[in-house]
């Protein structure tokens, strides 16, 4: 029995609709990796391949240096919020307190405010209160940005270890004590493990996020930081060039597989989640 032509239709239709969505969103990435093997020094016209502007951007300092600080940055902030976020997620999803509700709405407001609020916000704090309550031994510095990066990092972090727990059984926890086992025992022995892969998945998630941010990193820097974003935006300003093609495609490459690992933990916890008895 062939289908008739009304069912032909919306398939027809939603094909069309994916195809030009996957085009609107992936055919400047296409554009932009052909264009970072143009031998021409400006990006207007195509004049042959070349494999020159990848080995410029490995062999210049500055973006190296940027590179340098962009991965302490992100590394830092990421490991400090790991501890925090974990904990925040378990706080609030194995305990009662007074204000819990109202905590859990804040804890997770920087997921929905614009990155330019936080930013302001952050330099706000340090101008009129974290720098002249320190007597000036605080400065906008590496140090100010990884603060401002581990408040956004939480947040993602206890994110995805709360979804996580939401399927966990609390009664293994309870088994755990009843055998003998201290609460912090319990934590570490039995929790934790469960834990591990939302822990490690947040992780790669906000790293990502850390390494990709512009604005909070620019607002919070001090005059010796300068991260692989703000180094790009500077760069810019007098047109793209094919180098910044160049790092443009290793950055894409470099965030589609931690974000493909990040999706590949997650999937093999759920499969042995769902094998479990």
């Amino acid at each position: 029995m062939t289908p008739s032509k009304s069912s032909k239709f919306p398939f027809t239709w939603q094909a069309g609709f994916t195809a030009l969505m996957f085009g609107f969103m992936y055919l400047p990435i296409v554009v932009l990796a052909v264009f970072s093997f143009n031998e021409s020094p400006y990006s207007a016209g195509w004049k042959g391949f070349t494999w020159k502007w990848y080995e410029k951007f490995f062999s210049d300092s500055r973006i190296l240096s940027a590179l340098a600080d962009s991965l302490t940055i992100a590394f830092l902030a990421v490991a400090i919020a790991a501890v925090i976020g974990t904990l925040m997620a378990v706080g609030l999803s194995r305990y009662r307190f007074p204000g819990k509700s109202l905590y859990q709405g804040v804890a997770f407001l920087p997921l929905i405010i614009p990155d330019i609020s936080i930013a302001v916000a952050t330099l706000v704090f340090l101008a009129s209160i974290a720098i002249p309550l320190s007597g000036g031994l605080i400065q906008l510095s590496l140090g100010t940005v990884v603060a401002a990066h581990v408040v956004f990092c939480i947040s993602y972090i206890a994110l995805v270890v709360s979804t996580r727990l939401g399927n966990i059984n609390p009664n293994l926890e309870e088994a755990a004590l009843d055998l003998g086992a201290t609460p912090v025992q319990a934590f570490v022995k039995v929790l934790l493990p469960e834990l591990a892969p939302a822990i490690i998945s947040g992780c790669l998630l906000a790293f990502v996020l850390s390494m990709d941010d512009f604005l909070i990193s620019s607002f919070t820097a001090g005059g010796g930081t300068n991260t692989l974003p703000m180094e790009i935006f500077s760069r810019i300003r007098t047109g793209v060039k094919p180098d910044i093609n160049a790092l443009s495609v290793v950055l894409i490459l470099a965030s589609g597989l931690i974000f493909g690992a990040a999706e590949y933990i997650r999937y093999r916890s759920e499969q042995k989640r769902m094998s479990k008895p």
